[in-house]
């Protein structure tokens, strides 16, 4: 399990439990967090799960691949550093404390 923190783009914050093995896509949407909308279902075949993960976790995340990037191009103001696809992002015991903020919109 980890313990992810999902921010609004409002601000508010949702701390919850991710089991292991899971996408940090899909710790949202099964903890019905608003902003991560996942409409391909974590096929990576767009970008509705976009989210900027906080900097001090940049490096600590798997690089992504040329899939990942390509979609990212299509994401609401994609930042070329911290934007990553949370359909991308398997859950383990390393991503505990991962804090993503979500996007102003999904596109």
């Amino acid at each position: 399990m980890a313990k992810i923190t999902y921010i609004e783009h409002g601000g508010t914050e949702h701390v919850v439990e991710v089991a292991n093995g899971l996408t940090v896509m899909e710790g949202a949407r099964d903890n019905n967090i608003p902003g991560i909308e996942a409409d391909c279902g974590g096929a990576c075949a767009c970008s509705t799960c976009h989210v900027y993960v906080a900097e001090e976790w940049v490096e600590k995340l798997p690089k992504k691949d040329d899939m990942e990037e390509d979609m990212l191009d299509f994401a609401h103001e994609a930042d070329p550093v911290r934007s990553r696809l949370t359909c991308q992002l398997k859950v383990s015991d390393a991503l505990d404390g991962l804090r993503v903020q979500m996007p102003e919109k999904q596109i």
